[in-house]
Formats: structure tokens, sequence, C-alpha cells
């Protein structure tokens, strides 16, 4: 039974007003801290009596300047996207997907994946409650890689650190993976593969129901809040330490090194970024600092592309847990596919640009 400060209710307009007017205010203040971080990390500096001219400066700059501006872009979206997901729930996502047909599916279940609230992890239990409605294996499995991969976080820092472009074409490119993998995987029929507690679970379906719920801007408002309390709390500790290890790798290791190892030129550079990624567990705000840093040292930015989707869409506990409901073989199908549509993004990103 939920709680009352979970329940969606009614407001009077005097509180709506109330946490409309705080949004405004904290949305002025986050402009505000965001447009002088430079301004910030240059006094931080000076204060600490240290110049970027020297190795240990430069790292400090970019640890000054990186962790607050990861912080602010991930609490901003994270806020507008937990007032989103108000509007999307799991039971909804299931109504919407049940019964498509391959193809048009795939391509619903790769798009909501992007705006719902499910990382590899916890993706895997609706993954079941897709299966017992009726969505077809492949289609799941599109919504399976989407919501990791494409998931907000990663397209909001991806837009901050490298511009529209970058983030335009990661998100259609792997929204390209998940629609294509989930129509081959669906194309291959490998329900046999699933374990057999699942297939019962597939002889037993569920019809999804959709409620409507009325909820009140302040509600949503106050779920966006919460939202941003859950994931920034988790998730900052990632976040310094991957920008720590980005500003050693900026400050530290020399661009000739990172350019032979992960550039352009290298043709096997991309097969092995993704064979070094899978086995890594880490989140989009936890890698994509380590990202800046190494492309900052002239590794190419298809290549670690792909060494990042490769850790947040292959992680090593979400096929643990996939091991659950999956057999060996469907697993090892699944994680191919995938691997090889990451390292086809890898190749195009390092062609485009």
């Amino acid at each position: 039974m939920e709680s009352p400060e979970q329940q969606p209710r009614k407001a009077d307009g005097k509180e709506n007003l109330k946490w409309v007017a705080s949004v405004v205010a904290v949305a002025l203040l986050w402009m505000l801290m965001y447009s002088n971080l430079e301004w910030f990390a240059d006094f931080a500096l000076q204060l600490a009596g240290m110049s970027r001219a020297n190795p240990l400066g430069e790292a400090l700059y970019f640890f000054i300047y990186e962790v607050p501006k990861v912080l602010l872009l991930l609490t901003a979206v994270v806020f507008v996207m937990g007032v989103v997901h108000t509007f999307i729930s799991a039971e909804r996502t299931r109504a919407l997907l049940s019964g498509k047909r391959t193809g048009v599916g795939n391509v619903m279940a790769a798009s909501l994946g992007i705006v719902t609230p499910f990382c590899s992890c916890s993706a895997v239990p609706l993954f079941i409650g897709f299966l017992q409605a009726g969505v077809p294996l492949g289609v799941t499995f599109s919504f399976l890689i989407s919501a990791p991969m494409i998931n907000e976080v990663a397209l909001a820092l991806l837009f901050g650190m490298f511009g529209w472009k970058v983030a335009l074409l990661y998100s259609g490119m792997g929204l390209a993976v998940a629609i294509i993998a989930g129509i081959v995987i669906g194309k291959l029929k490998m329900e046999r593969f699933l374990e057999e507690w699942v297939q019962k679970l597939q002889e037993n379906r569920v019809s999804p129901e959709m409620e409507v719920e009325v909820m009140s801007p302040a509600f949503r408002i106050r779920e966006g809040v919460r939202h941003v309390r859950e994931i920034v709390g988790k998730v900052w500790l990632y976040i310094v330490l991957g920008v720590g290890l980005g500003a050693g790798i900026h400050g530290y290791v020399p661009e000739n090194f990172m350019a032979a190892l992960m550039g352009k030129s290298v043709w096997w550079s991309v097969p092995v970024a993704v064979l070094i990624g899978v086995p890594m567990y880490s989140n989009a705000a936890g890698i994509l600092p380590v990202v800046q840093a190494l492309i900052g040292k002239g590794a190419a930015l298809g290549t670690v592309m792909a060494f990042m989707m490769s850790v947040i869409a292959l992680s090593a506990p979400e096929m643990i847990i996939l091991r659950k409901v999956l057999k060996p073989q469907l697993i090892a199908v699944f994680a191919g596919i995938v691997a090889a549509g990451i390292m086809m993004v890898g190749f195009v990103f390092n062609v485009i640009l």
C-alpha cells in the first residue's frame, strides 16, 4: 500500500503556485551557477596557488570544473524526467507494447526505453512482465537494450560535453542498434531458450491495465524532487570517481599514447574497446567524464563511444540477472548482436566525425 506521500492527490491553487514558483527560482539559480563554472574553476585554482601550465594544475582544474558541471546537468535532467515519469508507468508501458507486431513494436519499445526510468538491471523484472503480458520476445529485447543505453542522463551529459550533433547521432545510432537487434532476435524465434519458469509465465498471460491517475502539478514537482534525491544520491560518488579518473588522464596521460591506442588509424581499437567495456560496470554519469578525458588526449570519438555503450548496455550485473530468465544460448546471441551493433556505431562515428 502506498504511503500518503506517494499517493497522487489534488492540491489547491496556492500549493501548486508555491511549487511552480520554487521551480522557477531554482531554475534561475541553476543558470547562474552553470554560466559561471569556468570563473569558479579559475578562482579555485588561483586560491590553491597553482597554474594550468603543469599537469597537476590542469588535472585539478578539470576536476573542479567538471564535477559541478556534471552534477548540475544531471540534476536538471533527472528532475525533468522525474516529472515526465509521472505520466509513464510500468503498467502503461506494458499496455502500449502488448500485441504490437514486429517492426512497429520494436520502434515503439526502443523509443519508450529512452524516457522510462529503468537501468539495465531494473529493466530485467519489467522484461519478465512484458513477456507475461504478451509482448513479443524481440520487441522486449529492443526495450531492454534501449532503456540503459539511451537514457536521459547519457543524452544530457553528451549534449553538455560534446554538443547536440554528437548527442543526436548517439541517440539515433543507439535506437538503430536496439531496433535492429530486437528484430533479429525476434526473427530467430528463440523463445525456447527462455528458462522454463518464464515460458510457463507466458502461458498464463495477464492483461495489462492502464490506470489514469489525476495528479496535481505540485505532486508531479515533488516526484521530480524525489527522483533527484534517489538517482543523484546513488550516482554522485560514481561521478566524482569518474571525473577524478578523467582528471588524471587529462593531466598526465600523453596525447600520443591515447592517439596510438584508441585513434582512428588503429582499425582494431573499436573491437578492443568493446571487449574491455563489456566486463566493466558503470553508468553514463560515471563513465562520460572518462570518455571526455580520453577524447581530449587524442582518442577517437567513435572508439570511446563504443567503449561507453558496451559498459552501460552490456554490463556484467545485467548478464548475471538475465541468466535467471534466459538460457546461455540466448544470452550469447543477445550479447553478440548488441556488441556487433555497438562496434558498427563506433566505426560510423569515426568515419563521420
